[in-house]
């Protein structure tokens, strides 16, 4: 990976977007794949070879040099440009997350993402009161120094740029930059690329699609010191968010509501659970305050491949390793324990298990095969 405070040249970038763009090329798989061979041009080159070792009778498509110029130069004609996880100006509390994207396609004032961040989400089908609420809360922390962050969706989202544009806000889009979504929002996506940071993981020309809302999810709650929902039925996007920050070790806050309106369902269960009870922004500032400055990735989170001896495993290791796998979910150094292998040789075989298409990661550091 880039050492921090690094950018990277032209050439590197290309090769670190072609490598990303690649099939079956996650975050988790590109940090590996860029730690065992020392970057992402040698990796490009491994590429075949490791997903034929995994199991895979077709190489995985690899984006030519041309296209990944191609992307670059469309993400710039709309006033954008990529940055890579270790440069200067890559948001430090997206860079401490497992999974944080290699690169992030943003447009707008890229200062803003050296801010500290609230996230700001909730429901689409807001109410009056869930939507005055969120404009408060956005409005107060906004003056208050905070920037916030949400997915631009119908409802609390909106509501929460809306209320922040003229102090900071940044949209975190599940599509690419060129398709915005939901329509209806583009005249705003617009003005936050003006005047906010509109960002994005996703190629350009990629349609949001349903599975690509939880990833974008995650962005927000990352880029954010604590999340707040507003407003969110039982079963709600902003409840996976609320999920993924706690995961991420963020602090999760909660706004109450009627316990006769199902749209403070989610929210009220949340409290439930543990969140912070919000009914101002005292209740959210005085809890993150003290955490301003904390920007460091957790021992292991970002860079847990380094380190690692990627020795090649003989074809017994890799029965071995791939006999404990299957459809339930096993911890990774449960995996090392139970095959009795070098934690290097089991990363190896993941890695060229998940290339294939063949293996698929999940929370808390576990895999299963597909």
């Amino acid at each position: 990976m880039a050492r921090q405070g690094v950018r990277l040249d032209d050439e590197q970038r290309r090769d670190w977007l072609r490598l990303i763009r690649t099939e079956n090329v996650g975050p988790r798989a590109f940090r590996n794949l860029v730690n065992r061979f020392g970057g992402a041009r040698a990796a490009l080159e491994a590429l075949p070879t490791l997903a034929r070792r995994g199991g895979s009778l077709i190489p995985p498509r690899i984006p030519s040099p041309a296209e990944a110029e191609d992307e670059i130069t469309s993400l710039a004609r709309l006033n954008g440009r990529f940055i890579a996880i270790g440069e200067p100006d890559y948001p430090p509390p997206l860079r401490a997350i497992d999974d944080a994207p290699p690169l992030i396609a943003i447009r707008g004032r890229a200062e803003l993402l050296m801010e500290p961040m609230v996230a700001i989400v909730g429901s689409r089908d807001a109410s009056g009161a869930g939507r005055t609420m969120t404009a408060r809360l956005a409005r107060g922390l906004g003056e208050a120094g905070w920037v916030i962050a949400s997915g631009l969706a119908r409802g609390i989202d909106t509501t929460a740029h809306e209320a922040s544009l003229a102090t900071g806000t940044v949209a975190v889009v599940a599509g690419g930059h060129d398709r915005p979504y939901p329509r209806e929002n583009e005249a705003l996506q617009a003005r936050i690329a003006e005047r906010g940071v509109v960002l994005s993981e996703m190629p350009m020309g990629w349609e949001a699609r349903a599975r690509d809302f939880p990833r974008r999810n995650r962005l927000v709650s990352g880029l954010s010191l604590g999340v707040v929902v507003v407003e969110a039925a039982e079963r709600s996007g902003s409840l996976i968010t609320a999920r993924l920050a706690g995961e991420q070790g963020r602090e999760v806050f909660a706004v109450p509501g009627s316990p006769l309106d199902p749209r403070a369902g989610g929210a009220n269960a949340l409290i439930k659970q543990g969140a912070a009870l919000v009914t101002d922004i005292a209740d959210i500032t005085e809890v993150l305050r003290p955490l301003i400055g904390w920007m460091a990735p957790p021992a292991g989170s970002q860079e847990d491949g380094e380190g690692l001896s990627y020795a090649e495993p003989a074809d017994d290791a890799r029965s071995r390793i791939l006999g404990l796998l299957g459809p339930s979910p096993v911890g990774i150094d449960d995996l090392v324990v139970l095959s009795g292998r070098p934690a290097g040789e089991v990363q190896v075989v993941l890695l060229e298990l998940e290339l294939a298409g063949r293996l698929e990661r999940h929370a808390g550091n576990m895999v299963s095969l597909i």
